[in-house]
């Protein structure tokens, strides 16, 4: 199977495992169609502790896990745990043993770090000074895929740009790649890279389940056009579509979003989703959780879906949603439940593109 743009393989099997691997954009690199994101290790003061108090452990037990499985991408960010979850990522891979040349791991800039006025944001300052940080904690000498995590309307995208750039060229980082982004804001760094001759970012992190299609208006129609890799963060919406969310049980009892109620959904339409996921689930014999992974995963312009775990079992569970193939018919009943309402000026293009298809 090619990917009908530069004709390279969309897909990588591995004989040894169900994993498959896909190129990340425009670039020669494989990574899991899963990648597993550690927000859940650490768990300090603040948000943190809501989303997950994996200690090094565990942490441990879920790293081997995910490489046993197949995964070779691992996602984290100098922020999560204002610096625990990279430190306790590199140490599970010393302790672990593990190849560091057959792990791609992605780390991210742009949060606050300290109550230094500098200690945030895009700058060249800020970006040079994490990923020297990040790289402390990670106990590594380079990282592969460095993320902008967020907007900074304070500091120039030329700057931010030319300083990636720079960053790239010194081997401390491989690749570089944007998060929540606004699909005008990526096309303007492209074509500033474009112009100097920089690197470019070669992939999208977004939010995007069942109950959050919003990328499909503009960041997917952009990956697809520019070639960048998508990565999925939340699929399951901070857990409100893992099967423990219903219309008689709005609490889980052990899941962040008790406490910590994002991103945001549509609850009502995301229990109809989640009644529907419910009884695909059964005629798989799988979990609610599987179907919404599956759901992503067979998304057109899908790269690598981030999943996050506090227990083994989970992470298995998880895990096991790559062996789900949806039917024509489950695919359209989820689409249909879960569908954006048009928008201008998308309906206005979807209208007058109608007289440009071929006469049958």
């Amino acid at each position: 199977m090619t990917d009908g743009l530069g004709g390279k393989p969309k897909l990588v099997f591995n004989p040894h495992q169900t994993m498959k691997y896909n190129f990340l954009g425009n670039t020669g690199l494989l990574v899991s169609e899963l990648c597993f994101g550690t927000m859940t290790f650490g768990g300090s003061e603040g948000i943190w502790e809501h989303v997950g108090k994996v200690q090094q452990d565990e942490v441990n037990d879920l790293i081997k896990t995910a490489v046993d499985a197949g995964i070779n991408f691992f996602d984290t960010a100098n922020v999560y745990s204002y610096g625990l979850s990279e430190q306790l990522l590199g140490q599970s891979i010393k302790t672990l043993g593990l190849n560091r040349n057959e792990l791609v791991i992605a780390t991210k800039v742009r949060g606050r770090m300290s109550k230094d006025v500098n200690a945030i944001g895009l700058s060249r300052f800020h970006i040079f000074n994490s990923v020297d940080e990040s790289l402390k904690r990670l106990q590594l000498d380079h990282i592969d895929v460095l993320y902008v995590h967020g907007v900074d309307l304070k500091t120039p995208i030329e700057e931010t740009m030319r300083a990636l750039n720079d960053i790239v060229l010194t081997g401390k980082v491989r690749y570089i790649a944007v998060c929540n982004w606004p699909a005008w804001m990526v096309m303007k760094a492209l074509g500033i890279a474009e112009k100097h001759g920089w690197n470019k970012f070669v992939g999208l992190q977004y939010y995007y389940s069942l109950s959050g299609r919003d990328i499909e208006r503009e960041i997917i129609p952009l990956a697809q056009g520019e070639n960048l890799g998508v990565m999925p963060w939340s699929p399951l919406a901070g857990g409100f579509l893992s099967g423990k969310y219903t219309r008689n049980n709005e609490k889980a009892g052990d899941s962040r979003r008790d406490a910590f109620d994002f991103p945001p959904v549509n609850k009502e339409q995301a229990y109809d989703i989640i009644d529907a996921a419910a009884k695909i689930a059964e005629s798989h014999n799988v979990s609610v959780a599987q179907v919404a992974l599956a759901w992503v995963r067979h998304q057109p312009g899908i790269t690598s879906t981030i999943i996050g775990a506090k227990r083994v079992e989970q992470l298995n569970d998880n895990i096991k949603s790559t062996e789900i193939q949806l039917n024509a018919e489950e695919l359209a009943i989820l689409d249909g439940l879960s569908s954006l309402p048009k928008e201008y000026p998308g309906w206005m293009v979807e209208r007058q593109s109608a007289d440009r298809e071929p006469a049958q």
